[in-house]
């Protein structure tokens, strides 16, 4: 029998309703617990438990006893019930039980705690807090977090797979299962013009993306745990390049850019059926039918008594601040928004964290609207009905209103950046430095040009079925995936050898109308796609940068990846691959185009880095993807204002586009060229 370990840690997440004295993953690995452990219905017959589960054990792991912690009202939230970070209950009961894991001083104290957690607390709370600890303890970081996907497939696929897939995995053996495809119309049909982009908002990689994203960078738990160099600041740049990108895709499909959710009196046009059950809850996420209308909140078992009137307040004291240059903390005392650091603080005070300096005054305007538009079909819980999809991290974005009201929460930051001063010409260029051409190139196709088409992929869901027979149960679902191309970028340097930052961004050429843009509106509809350091010698310089390079995404393979199977096995190798399950899905690097070819603006710059650089080593495995998710315990890569150059109003005289470069810019027109094929299955994530 075998102490625990760290590896042993990550056993805790395999099929979250199953006891943990069940065995876990491919191993078999039992966990032996003290009697006292086990949940109350099991104490009675603990001896029996013991000797039935561990016969067939391939690993036994003694579990030290300690003495337990009072959980208290952790246990308030039902074991099948939902989880919600948005509601402020669930979050406070999040931030209590994180920094129990936080707390203990071992990781065999740390092991002990959560098996004794595991079958008492709610399943998404246990999940959520132990991934958050395992991220933030110095002595787990190098423990393997699963992709959520894993646990809680429900939260990603149609329910109407798990019936199928129980049946595949009780009656054919393992070797030869198929897998069960998922449609790609499945939640509504080519009648509701707002399914043409379903693709993009019910992509698995991208609802993983937002989920992890808000493990990384959590707004209730110990201050250490959210205190994030910039985390404000990422909180605006992330979703606002959310919305840029719905933005592209709205145009691809001939539809205009996405209406702010203002008027929260009215009713909201766009409905929205979900198609999914929550396996933990047995519940259906409810729907939200065409032309409802938020309602004051009242609902005692979420401890949620909440007035649209609230929210205005807090938006007009929002709107006021920004106006003013200031907020006050929570003493009276005035903390300056400042040019550089007042999106920061903004971005505490909207989302809300408990870095905002007023929590009380400026509210919770973000988290609540979440709140409102989720609970619509029932706001005083009179119909005994859980929240809606937009009441979860993992699933929002599956909803058509999530991105009306990021377009909204964006617009709010747009107003405070209005407010500093412009960037003028000195702020832009690299004296010395000039783009004299930039070019794509994608096998087989004509120069500039992107390819675009369907890919299916497979995916195991075995992990997260909870009391079915053992094997993989593989989900095939299809996606958008583009062709990998590489960048060419010529410079000439005037200067001795030095250091400069690489931008790439891509925005569409036209608007909806097919009128060339105004720059202050084309600003906003700027994807950043990639940027890196690179070094000058003097003279001519040729920069090539292939696409999978991208400090944006994370390869497909490690948002989805089978840890146990697929790990590199130690050394450097495993450095390298561990699992950062923080970035946007490489997959989804590109908008989907048209099958004409969407004319679009790639736009490049070499920016000084001795105006960007922060004087740190970030070397390390979670460094790849750090444009929206900084780098693990540093500081965020880059000096400037995330978004530079396009997060401020033009100086004045630029109207256009052109009229806004200098000689360290480059603009090229590209095209993307949609095709409506499907490529077969990968299979490189079940090797």
């Amino acid at each position: 029998m075998s102490s625990g370990t760290k590896k042993h840690l990550s056993l805790l997440f395999d099929r979250p309703q199953e006891p943990v004295f069940v065995a876990k993953g491919d191993e078999k690995v039992v966990f032996d617990i003290p009697n006292n452990y086990l949940a109350d219905r099991y104490k009675p017959i603990g001896v029996q438990l013991a000797n039935r589960f561990g016969e067939d054990a391939g690993e036994r792991v003694s579990v030290k006893q300690i003495s337990v912690p009072n959980l208290g009202d952790i246990l308030d939230l039902p074991r099948h019930s939902n989880f919600s970070l948005f509601v402020p209950k669930h979050r406070r009961l999040a931030g209590k039980l994180i920094n129990i894991f936080i707390g203990v001083r071992s990781v065999d104290d740390l092991l002990s705690v959560a098996v004794y957690c595991r079958d008492r607390v709610n399943p998404y709370l246990f999940n959520y807090c132990l991934s958050v600890a395992l991220l933030h303890r110095a002595d787990t970081k190098d423990v393997d977090i699963p992709s959520f996907i894993r646990s809680f497939p429900d939260k990603f696929v149609d329910s109407q797979v798990f019936v199928r897939a129980r049946e595949e995995s009780s009656i054919v053996p393992e070797g030869s299962r198929t897998p069960i495809e998922i449609p790609k119309d499945y939640t509504a049909s080519n009648l509701e013009d707002e399914h043409r982009l379903a693709y993009f908002r019910e992509d698995i990689g991208i609802n993983l993306h937002h989920w992890h994203w808000h493990l990384v960078y959590p707004f209730e738990a110990a201050m250490e745990v959210v205190n994030k160099n910039r985390r404000g600041e990422l909180f605006y740049y992330m979703h606002q390049q959310i919305i840029a990108r719905y933005n592209f895709e709205r145009l691809c499909n001939s539809l205009k850019r996405v209406t702010r959710f203002s008027d929260w009196r009215a009713p909201i046009a766009e409905g929205y059926f979900p198609k999914m059950d929550s396996l933990v809850a047995s519940r259906s996420y409810p729907s939200r039918v065409h032309n409802q209308t938020i309602s004051d909140l009242n609902r005692e078992t979420d401890q949620i008594r909440q007035d649209i009137d609230d929210l205005v307040r807090w938006r007009d004291r929002i709107f006021s601040a920004i106006h003013a240059g200031y907020v006050e903390n929570e003493r009276g005392e005035r903390v300056q928004l400042t040019e550089n650091e007042g999106i920061d603080i903004l971005g505490n005070i909207l989302e809300s964290s408990i870095l905002s300096p007023n929590r009380t005054f400026y509210g919770d305007l973000h988290n609540m609207g979440h709140i409102f538009i989720s609970y619509i079909h029932d706001p005083d819980h009179r119909h005994l009905e859980t929240f809606g999809v937009m009441g979860d991290s993992a699933t929002a974005m599956r909803d058509p209103i999530f991105y009306r009201w990021h377009a909204y929460i964006d617009d709010i930051f747009q107003e405070f950046k209005s407010t500093l001063p412009r960037y003028e010409v000195g702020a832009l260029d690299y004296d010395g430095v000039t783009i004299s051409d930039c070019s794509i190139q994608t096998q087989g196709a004509p120069a500039n040009t992107m390819n675009t088409f369907w890919q299916q992929s497979d995916v195991d869901l075995s992990r997260g079925m909870d009391f079915s027979p053992r094997g993989p149960v593989f989900v095939r679902f299809t996606h958008l995936q583009h062709q990998p191309f590489t960048y060419t970028i010529n410079v000439n340097n005037r200067g001795g050898n030095r250091r400069g930052t690489c931008r790439i961004f891509l925005a569409p050429k036209f608007d909806e109308r097919g009128n060339p843009w105004r720059y202050r509106d084309q600003r906003l509809m700027f994807i950043e796609l990639d940027k890196f350091p690179v070094n000058l010698k003097q003279g001519q310089n040729t920069i090539n940068r292939a696409s999978t390079q991208s400090s944006v995404t994370i390869p497909f393979e490690r948002t989805f990846r089978d840890l146990d199977t697929s790990r590199p096995q130690g050394g450097e190798q495993l450095a390298q691959f561990n699992f950062c399950g923080c970035g946007w899905p490489q997959h989804m690097l590109i908008p989907k185009g048209t099958p004409e070819g969407m004319p679009c603006q790639l736009f490049v710059m070499i920016s000084n880095y001795n105006n960007d650089s922060i004087d740190q080593n970030i070397e390390g495995p979670c460094n790849d993807a750090f444009v929206f998710c900084g780098i693990k315990d540093r500081l965020y890569p880059d000096r400037r204002s995330m978004g530079y150059p396009f997060d401020r109003e033009p100086r004045a005289g630029v109207n256009t586009l052109q009229q806004f470069l200098t000689p360290n810019m480059r603009v090229q027109d590209v095209s993307i060229k949609f095709s409506n094929r499907t490529l077969r299955p990968r299979t490189n994530m079940n090797n």
